[in-house]
């Protein structure tokens, strides 16, 4: 058995729970993409690139270098790679990346809204505000240049501009709560638009202050994966 089973039996449940969610804004189609870091390797377990999620099995998940060359798995890694090892590459925090096609950010998406801070349990989580990545084509060098502008923030969700959603977290349990998250409050969001009344945000500065509890976290997952490294 693969080295790598455990971690691609990982992104497979975490992917057929997205998918029976509705999160991939299908149910029978291939689109968004789930990974998760390998422990102490520049090695990354990802989804297949053209592939129905209902159909997958852990064999067919891929593992790709930080390169993006393949280590493992029968068939081409998601088109979205170079986006996924983009976070990895600049959020040290991050071990697990979700891209998703949820319906109500994806709302947002078209509109090139970004969300402000709503509720206290969701900022805390997922970051003062979502921002709108711009526009590039899925797989592009655009795409992955966007996504890594914004990154320094260090939320955990960003909506890419008329196209979905990226969700990014500690581990895949994690990320595919901050994908729940970011569709309640985007749900929210979009129906209150709608009825055309002023919208009511968090006073400041509590966003930034409640975010400060989740930067600790992510300071921490920083410096024990640095603690890991070997000397010299």
């Amino acid at each position: 058995m693969s080295k790598y089973y455990s971690y691609k039996q990982q992104v497979l449940e975490i992917s057929l729970s997205l998918l029976e969610g509705g999160y991939f804004g299908t149910k029978h189609g291939s689109a968004g993409n789930v990974s998760v870091l390998v422990s102490g390797e520049e090695a990354v377990v990802i989804t297949p690139s053209g592939m129905n999620y209902a159909s997958l099995t852990a064999d067919d998940l891929c593992v790709v270098n930080f390169s993006g060359g393949r280590i493992e798995g029968p068939h081409e890694p998601s088109v979205e790679t170079g986006m996924h090892l983009a976070v990895y590459k600049n959020r040290r925090d991050v071990n697990a990346v979700i891209h998703t096609h949820q319906i109500h950010a994806t709302m947002l998406s078209i509109i090139n809204q970004p969300m402000p801070a709503l509720f206290d349990e969701v900022t805390v989580s997922i970051g003062p505000k979502v921002e709108i990545v711009p526009y590039g084509l899925s797989g592009s060098s655009d795409l992955i240049d966007n996504v890594t502008a914004k990154l320094s923030n260090r939320c955990h969700c960003y909506i890419l501009q008329n196209h979905g959603a990226l969700c990014v977290g500690p581990s895949l349990e994690k990320a595919r709560l901050f994908v729940e998250l970011l569709e309640k409050q985007a749900m929210v969001y979009c129906q209150a638009l709608a009825m055309g009344r002023e919208i009511t945000t968090l006073p400041e500065p509590m966003p930034e202050g409640l975010f400060q509890i989740t930067k600790a976290k992510q300071d921490m997952e920083i410096a024990r994966k640095e603690s890991l490294q070997p000397v010299g």
